[in-house]
């Protein structure tokens, strides 16, 4: 079992929550609702059964917490700590997307992952968005292994999030690369989430993953660019 400070729900989890993204012109895939939908759904399924445990509707009052001590991301896995089964220092590096560390912090990720995804699924298909997807979740994780400095365990989505963030951000560069177009507007997005990124720092009490944030962003340019490295055309 994984070697951790016993913490309260509230303080169990270190959050990750996503950016959001100013969109270009609207895109559309047949295959995103569908897709994005599913995603959402089993998501907040998992919060819903997480939710009911914390107010006594059903299970353990710890549901919440085992499923952190089980499925979340903990540095410490990385440093010798015994895990809870064989596998967890691997499989952590994704079961940690999953979860999250309430409703709201729920709700703001899939608002996020709906619009952001639905832009990706029409420029590069399903598949290659779950590939984008599942790789910068493992981006993001790394980048908290590497970075943080707490034994806090991290849960959350968004650094696949970020990853879509840095994905899209990467094509936009191409896109408007090949153009000849200017790229102010890839410095100002890039501004954007780095306020964000403080801003939320600042408002959780330090109480946010940028570790993650940063290792999705970082690893969604560079899939993003071995996912379809063509440019296309871009607004002036």
């Amino acid at each position: 079992m994984a070697r951790a400070r016993k913490t309260t729900t509230d303080e169990a989890e270190t959050l990750s929550a996503g950016p959001t993204l100013p969109s270009s012109a609207p895109l559309y895939h047949p295959s995103a609702p569908w897709l994005l939908a599913t995603m959402v759904a089993l998501m907040s399924i998992v919060e819903l059964g997480l939710l009911g445990s914390d107010y006594g509707l059903w299970g353990s009052s710890r549901l919440r917490q085992s499923a952190y001590e089980w499925y979340g991301f903990w540095p410490g896995l990385l440093q010798g700590w015994d895990p809870n089964y064989t596998l967890q220092p691997y499989t952590m590096f994704l079961s940690y997307a999953g979860l999250h560390g309430g409703p709201g912090h729920l709700a703001m990720n899939m608002i996020t992952l709906w619009s952001l995804g639905a832009e990706i699924i029409a420029r590069v298909g399903r598949l290659r968005f779950i590939v984008l997807y599942l790789g910068t979740a493992i981006g993001g994780a790394a980048g908290y292994g590497l970075l943080a400095t707490t034994i806090q365990p991290m849960v959350g989505a968004s650094g696949a999030l970020f990853g879509l963030a840095g994905g899209l951000m990467a094509w936009a560069y191409v896109d408007r690369f090949t153009a000849r177009a200017g790229l102010w507007p890839i410095a100002r997005v890039a501004a954007l989430l780095i306020a964000i990124n403080i801003a939320m720092y600042w408002a959780l009490d330090g109480q946010l993953a940028w570790q993650t944030h940063l290792g999705g962003f970082l690893a969604g340019w560079v899939l993003a660019m071995l996912i379809d490295p063509r440019g296309r055309p871009a607004d002036p």
